[in-house]
């Protein structure tokens, strides 16, 4: 299997696309501003999967490091899509080598597990990929069903990474949908999933900053939870407004962020994006009118 390398040269780092490269959907995707809004949506949907989440509480104090948790996710998901293909590749095998030593516990059976099982990677990168195609989709990025069917087939790659077998994982938007259908009886809404719920509604931060958490964060929290699937507002229990409602707010958000210079926001550390088009060139920079037909 071969990546979407447009423009790809054999010229060494300097030139070296990465995993997906300038011609691909998730190069022009994942530089859009609403990322960080999916990326919560995936963790309210990941918290789901009791197996799962379980994995993160037993093996990790979320709590005291979950910024520094979400800033780790946010890099290797910026190294994987602009990142040289050595550079992709040192992150995947430090994500394998982490989930090969980290297992946890049922407390109800006693059954110990890893966390390199494949069904629960499969979990999380689907909810992940879901995600990221559901939030860019609904908020107005332009992105049609055969954008979205490659960028689930391009993400066979990012599966890979993590220690799947590409061919196991949903490769476009009929597999996906089959393959949520098939898993949702696995999913509940256990303490661990409250205690993300609760965390993600209220993270702890600095007496100083909680104004900023109240106006800022609790919107964006809630906007990522409200345009989760409905079965999943079942399960935590909470509702969500009106489909139309989450989508028109979804487009007002994409709106606001989007018309925040696209230099600016890109030089948030590490600076992914920039670092990609000093390697390329100026013309690998990402935006949605490159996606193509």
């Amino acid at each position: 299997m071969t990546a979407t390398r447009t423009g790809d040269r054999a010229d060494g780092r300097a030139g070296d696309p990465g995993l997906f490269g300038p011609g691909s959907v998730t190069w022009q995707a994942h530089g859009d501003p609403m990322m960080w809004v999916a990326g919560i949506r995936a963790l309210y949907l990941q918290a789901l999967h009791p197996r799962a989440v379980r994995g993160v509480t037993q093996n990790s104090d979320f709590r005291r490091d979950a910024w520094g948790r979400l800033m780790r996710t946010a890099s290797f998901v910026g190294t994987t899509t602009y990142g040289t293909t050595e550079a992709a590749e040192r992150a995947g095998a430090r994500v394998r080598k982490i989930h090969r030593m980290l297992g946890a516990t049922d407390p109800d059976t006693g059954e110990r597990y890893g966390l390199d099982e494949p069904a629960l990677l499969r979990w999380v990168h689907c909810a992940e990929i879901d995600s990221y195609l559901h939030v860019l989709r609904r908020s107005g990025f332009p992105l049609t069903d055969a954008h979205a069917d490659r960028y689930l087939a391009e993400h066979r790659h990012s599966a890979r990474l993590v220690g799947l077998d590409p061919d196991a994982v949903p490769a476009n938007r009929a597999e996906l949908a089959a393959y949520f259908a098939r898993v949702r009886p696995e999913l509940a809404a256990g303490g661990e999933a409250h205690e993300v719920d609760d965390f993600l509604r209220r993270p702890p931060t600095h007496p100083l900053l909680v104004p900023a958490r109240e106006l800022l964060w609790r919107r964006v929290a809630r906007l990522a939870y409200d345009c989760l699937p409905p079965y999943a507002h079942e399960i935590y229990g909470r509702p969500a407004p009106a489909p139309a409602t989450v989508t028109r707010r979804l487009r007002a958000t994409g709106t606001l962020l989007r018309g925040i210079p696209a230099r600016l926001r890109w030089q948030l550390p590490p600076k992914h994006i920039l670092r990609a088009m000093a390697r390329l060139g100026p013309a690998a920079r990402p935006a949605p009118y490159k996606l193509g037909p």
